[in-house]
Order: C-alpha cells, then structure tokens, then sequence
C-alpha cells in the first residue's frame, strides 16, 4: 500500500492510497475516519444547434483549445439535469434560447474521465452572440464548417453524427466512431 498521506503535524485529515474491502480500485481513503474519496468522471452536456441550414458554432475565450470552434458545451452542474445543463451552456456560450430535440450521442473520453452527453436542439429565437466563453459566436453552413479549427475531436464526431441523424425521423444515440478515443483528431 503506497502512502499519500499529508505531512506529519499539519492539520486536517490524512490520506493514503489504499484499496477499501470490498472495492477492487485503490482510493484515496481517510486514515482517521475512513472516508473514501472517490473521484468520478466528469459530465460534459452540449449540443448541436441548427437555424433553417446553418449550425451555431462558437470560438473558445478559453483554454484548453482557446481560438478553436466548438459546440456550446460544458461541465454539468450540482443539481442540474443534462437537458438543463445543455441549455444552461447554450445561453452561457451563445447566448442562445434553445429548445432540446434528442439525444444525439453519449461519448466516452477515457483518458481524461469525461462522459460526454450531447443532444440536437433548435433555436426558439433566432438570436445568437458571443457569451464570455466565447470570442465568437457564428451561424454557419455545412459546408462552411471550420474542420481543421475544431477544438475537440468530439466535436467532429457530434456534427457527424448530427448530419446523420438528420437523415431519420428516429434514431439512436449514436457512441464513439469505431476505435476512436477522443486521442486523435478525424482525418477529413
């Protein structure tokens, strides 16, 4: 068992890393009391917005990947359902009123424990600007889309994934492509 624990006379509690009984992953476990502090991945809500033919597209404001165009999209808050999240970070980045279609996609980002849940959704105003995560907020065409200033490879995956479905009436969530693990961006 390899020790984490605080310095020796510092106030607070001390951790070491150890497997609890009856879990199969080490933790970082109280030493007095014996919390476990069980870290999980994060949640990330998004959403592709479509107007007539065009997609919102946001320019980041923010590292990581600041300059780069992305979806509205973001971590899910305490006490926040994922279709309010999507909202949440529509208004936040866009400053766009939207309203949530379908789920679009649930896509898996091991290496950095993200869960990505991502929906199609409409505008209900056709009003969009730049939120202070966002350097630019733009209303664009398909074949307009900026592929090699994508800030994510999921954001590739999602737009994808949105003209497809666009195809179908119904359909299911779509997942990571084949073999794709958010490492590498697509070749397009």
């Amino acid at each position: 068992m390899a020790s984490n624990s605080s310095e020796a006379g510092t106030s607070g509690p001390r951790f070491s890393i150890q497997t609890p009984d009856g879990d199969t992953a080490e933790r970082s476990v109280c030493d007095t009391c014996g919390f476990i502090d069980y870290v999980n991945p994060k949640i990330v809500v998004g959403s592709v917005i479509s107007h007539d033919t065009k997609i919102v597209m946001c320019k980041r404001a923010i590292e990581p990947r600041m300059g780069y165009w992305t979806i509205p999209a973001g971590y899910l808050e305490v006490n926040e359902t994922t279709e309010e999240g999507a909202r949440r970070e529509a208004l936040e980045e866009a400053c766009a009123d939207i309203s949530i279609k379908a789920l679009l996609a649930v896509y898996n980002i091991a290496r950095i424990s993200q869960v990505q849940l991502i929906y199609t959704a409409q505008l209900n105003t056709p009003s969009i600007a730049p939120g202070p995560e966002s350097l630019e907020v733009e209303f664009v065409e398909w074949c307009d889309i900026p592929w090699k200033d994508l800030a994510f490879p999921s954001v590739h995956w999602a737009l994808n994934h949105y003209q497809d479905a666009e195809k179908h009436a119904i359909f299911a969530p779509f997942s990571n492509p084949d073999n794709a693990t958010g490492n590498e961006f697509p070749v397009r």
